[in-house]
């Protein structure tokens, strides 16, 4: 017998149905998705292709196509939260065990390669996968090349090096001062492109700082994109540092890297945690500097994990969306 199906009807009673762009990767931009799938929105996720580990970094290597892990995570987190959906994300997450060539790969990752060298398109593969499962939005890659993310880094030891690849920034033990793309000037989707330029609202974040956030970022014609856009931006935080990658840094610190390597972009809203801030007057400050209202609310599970809640960050999605900007 089948079970109930959940609820996957709008949170509250908004009378505008927006457009909203969410950029990033991995769990991060998931867990944003998930939220927003409640949410009577038309949602297309802009997705990081500088993945280079486990089996995306294997598919990336053996057969010379983006990365799908990050793509094949944003399918699952807009699949529906009814029995359908759920099996779907289901049968994308799901990791073959073995110690052959099969082994850690995920049956997502194969079914999106599949599709691109059938169709021979990446966003044509990616919205035929989505039709498959029903998913609540659209799911492009930022780029229409796979990328290396190039880190500057202290080690512990005081020396500053270079590391290259998105899985060895991600995992160093030292301190990342700032990140570039190889190929610095990629480019961009031009579907991302027109929907950060049609998009009311731009959802940046959470995520890893360095390698999923910021990637987005430094894409130049979608940094230019994401400019001009009429659109408003909302930069939404991690619950808790990353350990590695931003291990150490308080809230503000991660609002600080991003106007470091975006000077010119201007943030609407920060939306934290409550609980995860120490400090609001500087961490209102730091959001200041970026031309953003600072926006507090409950959005973590609660059960100590760090993770976001997703009936609770749509419902504050509804409610930043709704204010007089």
């Amino acid at each position: 017998m089948s079970s109930p199906a959940r609820r996957s009807a709008p949170v509250g009673s908004p009378t505008t149905q927006h457009k909203v762009v969410a950029m990033g990767g991995g769990h991060g931009l998931a867990a944003s998705l998930s939220a927003l799938r409640f949410l009577p929105s038309e949602i297309t996720a802009v997705v990081t292709v500088a993945d280079n580990g486990g089996s995306s970094g294997r598919l990336r290597d053996e057969l010379g196509v983006l990365p799908p892990g990050d793509l094949r995570q944003a399918l699952a987190a807009l699949c529906g939260d009814d029995e359908w959906g759920r099996t779907w994300a289901r049968v994308l997450q799901h990791r073959f065990d073995s110690a052959g060539d099969l082994g850690g790969h995920a049956v997502g990752n194969l079914l999106i390669v599949s599709l691109w060298e059938l169709l021979g398109d990446h966003v044509d593969g990616l919205d035929w996968i989505g039709r498959l499962l029903g998913a609540r939005g659209r799911v492009l890659p930022m780029s229409s090349i796979p990328l290396d993310i190039e880190a500057t880094v202290r080690q512990p030891d005081g020396r500053v090096t270079e590391i290259r690849g998105q899985a060895e920034v991600a995992t160093t033990a030292g301190e990342v001062m700032s990140v570039r793309l190889d190929p610095t000037d990629p480019p961009a989707s031009l579907p991302a492109l027109q929907a950060v330029r049609d998009a009311d609202w731009v959802v940046v974040g959470p995520g890893s700082w360095f390698t999923s956030v910021l990637p987005n970022l430094l894409v130049p014609d979608l940094s230019r994109a994401l400019h001009e856009t009429q659109a408003r931006r909302m930069l939404v935080l991690n619950l808790e540092a990353q350990r590695g990658e931003t291990e150490g840094f308080s809230p503000q610190r991660h609002l600080e890297v991003i106007g470091a390597h975006a000077p010119d972009l201007r943030i609407d809203v920060v939306l934290a945690d409550r609980d995860s801030v120490d400090d609001v007057t500087r961490l209102s400050a730091a959001a200041k500097d970026l031309g953003a209202a600072l926006v507090l609310e409950s959005v973590a599970r609660g059960d100590g994990s760090a993770q976001h809640d997703p009936l609770r960050l749509a419902a504050t999605y509804e409610r930043i969306m709704r204010l007089p900007l």
